[in-house]
């Protein structure tokens, strides 16, 4: 018997406001929440949740970075600060936490909020609303906070904080996660094998939320966009063909990846290429993409051709 296909919810706005009609997504289709697995052993999964938000962090003005911290950067930390009542509490978005812990609440009262995590309740701004809510309510040094359900409706993180550009910092390793406390034998061997998988990485200062890494012998740049992703491939498609898609020389575009809601285009780098040469470049790129994306032509035929074969080049996140 065939296979069918499963259509889920999506919902635009809050977590409990899901409306009918998304496109069908394939059982092997990677899913559309950007967890990197397929669908059926995702949102497709029974169990896999009610509700999908499609772009979670829309609104905030660091969306693209957020998206970032959770998808591709290993180590990196930013100051969350927070509304209302709960304006003078400190709040640390990290990449990772230890055992990938969803928060921890350090005997400082100090709260970390770490983005990787393993569960996957459809709306990652409402999973993190909830964790935050339950450490800000903990008494200092509760230690992990965890996710072990479906939150109920409740405050989303774009009700919690008070929005500003958020400063990301980028680390070599985990030391930051040891950063309060005295050193151990355990702690030294859990940020040892920790650190062994964190390619190194740096963030882009002249542009927002782009990343350059090496992993294993090959150098990459990975450039979370907040385009709309149908004007965002009929530029890169334009660029793609006039030759204008190479950052520096030696650079090759090989596609993008998908994640909540965005667009990451991804470069090969020669290998030795750095970070550094790529500040400058960067920009111009940058100046030469938004003048395309204003450029409302038609799409010529060789253009069209060069946007289809781009969607379908997704590249995998790690």
């Amino acid at each position: 018997m065939a296979k069918k296909n499963r259509t889920k919810a999506s919902a635009a706005g809050s977590a409990t406001s899901a409306q009918a009609g998304a496109p069908e997504i394939g059982p092997r289709q990677p899913c559309p929440c950007g967890s990197g697995k397929r669908y059926k052993a995702c949102h497709g999964a029974p169990g896999g949740g009610q509700v999908f938000v499609r772009r979670p962090f829309e609104g905030l003005s660091s969306e693209c970075d957020i998206v970032a911290m959770r998808e591709l950067v290993p180590a990196a930390t930013a100051t969350l600060p927070l509304a209302g009542e709960h304006a003078d509490r400190t709040v640390r978005l990290c990449s990772l936490l230890p055992m990938a812990a969803p928060a921890l609440v350090r005997d400082s009262g100090e709260i970390w909020l770490g983005l990787q995590v393993q569960h996957n309740f459809g709306d990652p701004s409402r999973d993190l609303g909830a964790v935050l809510v339950d450490a800000l309510a903990a008494e200092p040094g509760a230690g992990m906070i965890g996710l072990t359900a479906p939150p109920e409706p409740g405050p989303r993180l774009q009700d919690l904080v008070s929005d500003a550009p958020l400063t990301v910092e980028v680390h070599e390793g985990f030391d930051y996660w040891v950063s309060d406390l005295e050193a151990s034998s355990e702690l030294a061997q859990a940020l040892e094998q920790a650190e062994g998988a964190a390619p190194p990485t740096a963030r882009l200062t002249e542009v927002t939320a782009a990343y350059w890494t090496r992993m294993g012998a090959k150098e990459h740049l990975r450039w979370v966009m907040p385009e709309p992703e149908d004007a965002l491939l009929d530029a890169l498609a334009r660029l793609h063909v006039s030759g204008d898609d190479v950052i520096v020389p030696g650079a090759r575009f090989v596609g993008m990846f998908r994640a909540h809601g965005l667009l990451a285009p991804v470069w090969d780098l020669q290998v030795g290429t750095g970070p550094e040469p790529l500040e400058e470049a960067a920009t111009a790129f940058k100046a030469t993409l938004d003048a395309v994306l204003a450029d409302g032509a038609e799409l010529t035929t060789e253009e069209r051709s060069a946007r289809n074969g781009l969607a379908n080049r997704q590249v995998t996140i790690r």
